[in-house]
């Protein structure tokens, strides 16, 4: 007897074009012979859009995480980091299909949805796995009171928009500075493009193993940007004299209270996530590409049907 094959599809389904895709790709691999998966949430939003899903099995209901073989997702960034952690106590790979703006994590666009769907049921993807951070919040006596992770960023913020938040910042074990600022972003390389981005800290190409370290608004000489290596541990505490109480976000998904004493740390998980990839392409080409980056005047080599490059040119 062959096995069955479950395909996860996560879909950001409040938009007339991402259910209509969503159909398409449901349908596309019952068709194939492997079997669609959606979450309970995600069933409950396609059904009041298309009707009943007979054909569609529900994860944790009648297949768990560790029988998805891997999660097909139709949305932006957002809905790609919430398939991560749908799947993130399983293996497999999350491939993102961008129906959103920007999309930087998401593998190819809609328009090559179809094309998608036959790589993954004839099995022609790539795994790249990305590094993630293990999170952890101590309260004023070192107990650990909540843990999570981030495949982005681990952020501690400000609570309240009037106050600020006074935090001496560590690495590995030492104090480095203490300062008032907005709030601190701890990012992955995957999450060197989002907040960090944003906040005027580094790009970091994903094979490089690091994380980014970047203050926010702060009232301080020293509060640039920092490179850590990877088995660095980063530790963020709210100081006793703080007014008020900081937050801690990861990914903008998960969130948890910091009182006055928290003490936020942050370092590389022992559990990557894994992204599939159709197209192997040179980062720099994804950054153009998804940024509208001026490159006119360029005279490198290129492939003349699709402007990528072919190789760095020889000194």
């Amino acid at each position: 007897m062959i096995d069955e094959r479950h395909i996860l599809v996560v879909a950001h389904a409040r938009r007339d074009d991402t259910v209509e895709a969503a159909q398409r790709v449901l349908d596309a691999l019952s068709s194939a012979g492997a079997r669609p998966v959606v979450t309970a949430e995600d069933r409950e939003e396609l059904i009041a859009a298309l009707g009943d899903l007979p054909d569609v099995l529900t994860l944790g209901d009648d297949v768990s995480v560790a029988d998805i073989e891997l999660a097909i997702v139709l949305g932006g960034d957002g809905t790609i980091l919430r398939a991560a952690e749908i799947v993130r106590d399983g293996t497999a790979p999350v491939l993102g299909i961008n129906m959103g703006h920007v999309g930087f994590l998401a593998e190819i666009e809609r328009d090559d949805m179809d094309d998608a769907v036959r790589h993954v049921i004839e099995r022609d993807y790539g795994v790249e796995e990305r590094l993630t951070l293990q999170v952890r919040v101590k309260d004023s006596a070192d107990a650990v009171i909540y843990e999570t992770w981030a495949l982005n960023e681990a952020t501690v913020e400000k609570a309240s928009r009037e106050r600020m938040l006074e935090v001496v910042m560590e690495v590995d074990g030492r104090p480095l500075s203490s300062f008032g600022c907005d709030g601190v972003v701890v990012a992955s390389p995957t999450g060197s493009t989002a907040y960090n981005f944003s906040a005027g800290g580094p790009v970091i190409w994903p094979t490089v193993e690091a994380i980014a370290v970047v203050p926010l608004s702060a009232h301080a000489l020293f509060a640039r940007p920092l490179v850590v290596g990877p088995e660095a541990a980063v530790a963020i505490e709210v100081l006793e004299r703080t007014n008020g109480t900081g937050i801690l976000w990861c990914d903008g998904r998960r969130s948890h209270e910091l009182p006055p004493g928290a003490r936020v740390v942050v370092r590389r998980s022992e559990r990557p996530v894994r992204l599939a990839r159709l197209h192997p392409a040179a980062f720099t080409d994804r950054l153009v590409r998804k940024f509208r980056l001026p490159v006119e005047g360029w005279r490198g080599p290129v492939f003349p049907a699709t402007g990528a490059i072919t190789h760095p040119e020889q000194p």
